[in-house]
């Protein structure tokens, strides 16, 4: 073997061998035990980043000491391949986006293979494929057949220039981020997915842990992420009546407008109600009223979502237009408010400002009344400044609410549902802050919706033996819009129904679609005559994957629909379990520093780590600032934070590879922090892998000859072999339980430990010590293995060790020997008169009297007694003994 270390040469042989063995393609095999560990797939954006290989080498990590365990380990990998990042590419590059994507996946796959993953390629899956995108159409159709799609409109920012719908985030300012046009809400048709039918389900298991399917083993915090999106709220659903009447003579919405709220013990608080802007009485409003007519094209240029609601200035208009208070009579003004969303519930919302915040600004903005309706012992309420103070139901009561008053909180509600209900205008219910599922996106590069729209038959689904509906590849999207508008191949088709000439729908689905089910489609991956199979009931077997890793930014949306699609197969008969995940594992994010400064343009320029040097403080310890390393000018420092392109502080992984190899890159990420924790990037720390893995290259080659021709145990050891040994599986013991809870960092630091140990012994070149060293290296390189594969591999042939236990990937996990860990003798603090002077040996067996003759004898009693007997000793059982003076 080689002297010295050389990575590519060794990584490169490494891979060939595990791919001439084919070493990673699995198989369902029901002798063994399953383990199924999955890692969210990447989008082919082109290259990987340092988070990427984190979180693969997590799994790889997991899934080989699993597999050296004993265990059939699947670990497969593919491709999030649909999505707008290809049609932004492909019209800055003007190139198809297929073409963009395909030749992203292929670069990925080669950074990955240099990586040494354990992956399973034969399984390998992208979601642009039609062979997988037909079964998102199939279970779409199966959904219509079931009620649980559904045709609806839906409000959305649209761009007049481009002709497209624009996601939240395209809308800078209120326009269109490539055109600058200033957006439009529309309210168009699309296709909504009913995921509200499945919220009690959804919530129960990860909010109650009586629930038989309760994601214990996921994140606390994932879980209660995923508990507040779903959002169960118990309120009273009422109307307030009306006689408002529309063009047509008729009452808008039969004379009553819906609200729904938590806190109907409040009602008696109400001085006015809110409506969307698309609400129906603000539309009659705008008819007659100018103010409200521009306000409501004002409104239109605003977010769609609740969270750019909630951030946003509160903003109304006074309609004129009046509703009946339901138990005062009393006349309630309605005004239009920007902070109504008409997707959620009825599009209004009761104004209470004494006892809501946002109610309260908005009244003090508009001078609306503001009426204390609730009351605590102890607290003073005012009128013109803002105090969560009711907070406390427990002490809260009604006050100025006529039959409400001296009420607490959950006997007023009941009271106002009873009151309500007997007027038939309200009554008890259960929201949700969760909405049903829009999947319909006017976009090109995505899974066609399989719908046929026919003047005389309506929309038609495509019939099953027609599918998959296959998209085109070769359209370039050139900003004017969905380009599969423009062609007439894709467009023109008969009617499934009647025959007559019908057109396609060219809307494609949401992204979030492709990823809901892959990790199932990984099980039965070229099966063409079904959506799953065998290998679905074999691997999601025993409630589900068993371990799922991703970034914690996929700790809402992605999981939820997962969640959800996993419940409708489950409900079409595809398959048994109702929850995907039962072990989830949220990465950290990789950092760096930060350096920037402003140009004269008033843009912001970034600078790389290596084109600055970091100016100190006085301590010489906080960085307050930098320096270019070309000239010297100042540089802002703007502290760590996530690794960006834009930025100017990512690392590219395969520069890492090609300077140090990828094991000491697979080092770095594991051993910088916990898996769960963020990781600063460290260069330094990065060579200080190198270096180990140096180390350990250096004492096997140094050791070759001896090690190769040990003898595996079976020989009496003198006490420093034995004290090695015991090191050894002590060292074992811990590494193999950090494996168990995925502490990798603490693994590495294990092996790091197991090397000191190691290097630190003088063998004398007996047989004896010749086999413990050759165990400890056989202990070190499995333990190292999972992490730094390519090294230990060429190591685990070079030494010997597959001439005896067989390759590395399948070599048996090592087992602690408790024999090693009995000591002959033990050691204790030594203390005299309370102060620890040293320590003593004895006997492991020693009991009380021996350790206290031991003590009394040792050259520290007679040193620091000065003379004095003693007058008491104290034993603590392998711990220290105490001689009191």
């Amino acid at each position: 073997m080689n002297d010295k270390y050389a990575p590519a040469e060794v990584e490169r042989a490494a891979q060939a061998h595990w791919n001439a063995a084919d070493a990673y393609r699995v198989t369902e095999d029901a002798s063994k035990a399953k383990f199924y560990a999955c890692s969210m797939l990447p989008y082919p954006s082109g290259k990987l980043h340092m988070g990427h290989v984190r979180n693969y080498t997590i799994n790889d990590m997991l899934a080989r000491q699993l597999r050296m365990k004993g265990m059939n380990v699947l670990m497969p990998m593919g491709w999030d391949a649909f999505g707008l990042p290809a049609e932004n590419a492909a019209m800055k590059n003007k190139v198809p986006p297929a073409a963009w994507t395909y030749a992203n996946i292929a670069h990925m796959k080669g950074q990955m293979q240099a990586m040494g993953l354990a992956i399973d390629w034969s399984r390998e899956v992208a979601t642009c494929d039609p062979a997988y995108y037909r079964w998102n159409q199939w279970l779409f159709l199966k959904m219509l057949e079931k009620g649980i799609a559904v045709r609806r409109t839906q409000v959305v920012n649209w761009d007049p220039v481009d002709q497209t719908v624009l996601a939240n985030e395209q809308v800078i300012d209120g326009r269109g981020w490539r055109s600058g046009a200033l957006v439009e809400k529309r309210e168009i048709p699309g296709y909504y997915l009913n995921i509200v039918q499945y919220a009690e389900e959804l919530l129960s298991a990860v909010a109650n842990p009586e629930d038989p399917n309760y994601l214990s083993g996921w994140p606390e915090r994932v879980r209660l992420m995923q508990e507040n999106w779903i959002g169960k709220s118990a309120g009273v659903r009422f109307a307030f009546p009306h006689q408002i009447r529309g063009a047509d003579g008729a009452l808008i919405q039969d004379g009553r407008l819906y609200v729904f709220t938590t806190r109907a013990d409040t009602i008696m608080g109400v001085t006015f109600c809110a409506v969307a802007p698309e609400h129906p009485l603000a539309a009659h409003a705008a008819a007659g009223n100018p103010a409200v007519a521009d306000f409501i094209a004002e409104c239109a240029q605003g977010g769609t979502t609740e969270a750019e609601l909630a951030t946003q200035e509160k903003k109304g208009v006074p309609t004129g237009l009046t509703v009946t208070h339901p138990l005062t009579g009393a006349e309630v003004p309605v005004w239009v408010g920007n902070y109504v969303l008409m997707s959620y519930g009825d599009g209004a919302v009761m104004g209470v400002p004494a006892h809501d915040e946002r109610d309260f600004a908005f009244a003090l903005k508009y001078g609306i009344e503001i009426r204390q309706v609730i009351a605590a012992d102890g607290e003073t309420f005012s009128d013109s400044a803002w105090a969560d103070w009711y907070g406390d139901k427990q002490r809260a009561v009604c006050v100025n609410s006529g039959a409400l008053d001296g009420l607490s909180h959950k006997a007023a509600v009941d009271k106002v549902a009873e009151l309500l209900a007997a007027k038939g205008l309200g009554e008890k219910k259960t929201t949700w802050r969760l909405r049903d599922w829009g999947i319909s996106r006017q976009r090109y590069w995505g899974t066609p919706i399989p719908i046929i729209h026919c003047e005389s038959c309506g929309a038609v689904p495509v019939p099953e033996k027609d599918l998959p509906v296959v998209l085109p590849e070769d359209l370039i999207p050139d900003g004017s819009g969905n380009p599969l508008n423009k062609c007439e191949a894709f467009l023109n088709v008969a009617c499934p129904c009647c025959g007559k000439p019908a057109r396609r729908e060219t809307d494609t689905m949401d992204t979030f679609i492709d990823s809901s089910w892959y990790y199932m489609r990984y099980c039965d991956p070229t099966k063409t005559d079904g959506m799953v199979g065998a290998g679905t009931q074999y691997w999601m077997a025993g409630g589900g994957m068993d371990q799922y890793i991703g970034g914690i930014e996929h700790a809402i949306l992605h999981l939820l629909y997962a969640r959800f699609w996993t419940k409708v197969m489950r409900d079409v008969g595809l398959v048994t379990v109702a929850e995907p995940f039962k072990r989830l594992l949220t990465q950290g994010m990789v950092l760096n520093h930060i350096y920037s400064r402003k140009t004269e343009q008033g843009g912001i320029e970034y600078f790389w780590p290596h084109e600055v040097e970091n100016v100190f403080d006085a301590s010489g310890k906080a960085v307050v600032g930098a320096k270019l390393k070309a000239d010297g000018s100042p540089v802002d420092y703007g502290g760590i934070g996530t690794m960006s392109k834009s930025k100017n502080n990512g690392v590219d992984p395969q520069e890492l590879i090609d300077r140090y190899g990828a094991d000491t890159a697979r080092l770095f990420v594991m051993f910088a922090s916990p898996p769960e924790q963020t990781l600063e990037w460290n260069d330094a720390g990065v060579e200080g892998a190198h270096r180990f893995l140096k180390r350990v290259w250096a004492f096997g080659a140094k050791n070759a000859e001896a090690l190769k021709a040990a003898a595996d145990g079976g020989t009496e050891l003198r006490a420093d072999a034995k004290a090695l040994r015991r090191e050894v599986h002590l060292v074992l013991k811990q590494v193999s339980y950090d494996y168990e809870r995925m502490q990798y960092n603490t693994v590495v630091s294990g092996a790091m430990k197991l090397l000191n140990a190691l290097e630190a012994f003088k063998s004398d070149g007996s047989v004896g010590d010749a086999a413990v060293l050759r165990e400890g290296l056989s202990v070190l390189l499995r333990a190292l293995y999972p992490a730094c594969p390519h090294i230990t591999h060429a190591l685990w042939v070079d030494l010997g060790y597959a001439a005896r236990l067989g390759d590395l990937l399948d070599a048996p996990w090592p087992q602690v020997d408790e024999t090693a860990l009995v000591q002959d003798e033990i050691e204790l603090v030594l203390q005299i008169a309370g102060k620890m002077r040293g320590a003593v040996k004895v006997p492991a067996d020693a009991d009380k009297a021996a350790i206290e003759a031991a003590a009394l004898a040792s050259p520290e009693f007679a040193r620091f007694s000065d003379g004095k007997p003693a007058k008491k000793v104290v034993v603590v059982p392998g711990r220290l003994v105490n001689i009191v003076v």
